[in-house]
């Protein structure tokens, strides 16, 4: 049978697991990473505060999968006012045999695709703009399920720099581990350690006595 302590440093294992596995949750995907709260779109030096939405299935929003299929619409919005007189461009890219988009496509896999492939692979195209009151608003409505990556490019000094970040389409909210899974793997981890911490006590005035 086990110890008292193997069952006590059972339980903290639990606990610390649980929050491995949610900080999992939070690493970068692609250019996109959650960071104090907020969805952050890193492209190259500066930093793009990114909120999607999609108002005919649900109101909370996302950062990196889009749940479901149909109307979506998501906010970038810049952090660094350097932006400000920059050309941005923005496109949505669909995942297909010639390139399979994951976690680790960078824009230099992209640009082993030829240009007119490219053209193929695009869905959606906000062309080369400035956006002098720093917000970009994309609207589009994802007919069916699939892989796709939003791929945003900003040019200014005479410089470019391109930010991709993969998304799946239609594969259902994510389970939050912070606020959906752990305060219950917690709340029973201590539930369990007073259990038997209480049963310990008369086994111990027991053998004291």
């Amino acid at each position: 049978m086990m110890s008292f302590k193997m069952i006590k440093k059972f339980l903290v294992s639990i606990i610390v697991a649980s929050g491995i596995i949610f900080s999992g949750q939070v690493q970068a995907h692609g250019g996109l990473a959650l960071a104090d709260d907020l969805c952050i779109l890193t492209v190259g030096p500066y930093t793009i505060h990114f909120t999607g939405y999609q108002p005919m299935s649900q109101e909370e929003e996302f950062c990196e999968d889009i749940p479901e299929i149909g109307k979506t619409v998501v906010a970038l919005d810049y952090i660094n006012d350097e932006l400000r007189p920059f050309e941005t461009e923005v496109r949505i890219v669909r995942s297909t045999p010639s390139l399979k988009i994951t976690t680790g496509t960078t824009s230099k896999d992209l640009e082993k695709v030829s240009g007119e492939d490219l053209e193929n692979m695009t869905i959606y195209h906000l062309p080369p703009e400035v956006y002098p009151n720093a917000s970009i608003l994309i609207d589009h409505t994802f007919p069916e399920k699939g892989m796709f990556a939003g791929v945003v490019t900003v040019r200014g000094n005479d410089q470019e720099w391109v930010s991709v970040f993969p998304f799946a389409v239609g594969e259902g909210l994510p389970i939050n581990w912070f606020t959906d899974v752990l305060p219950y793997v917690a709340l029973v981890a201590f539930a369990a350690f007073f259990f038997l911490r209480s049963r310990k006590k008369p086994e111990q005035e027991g053998t004291a006595a």
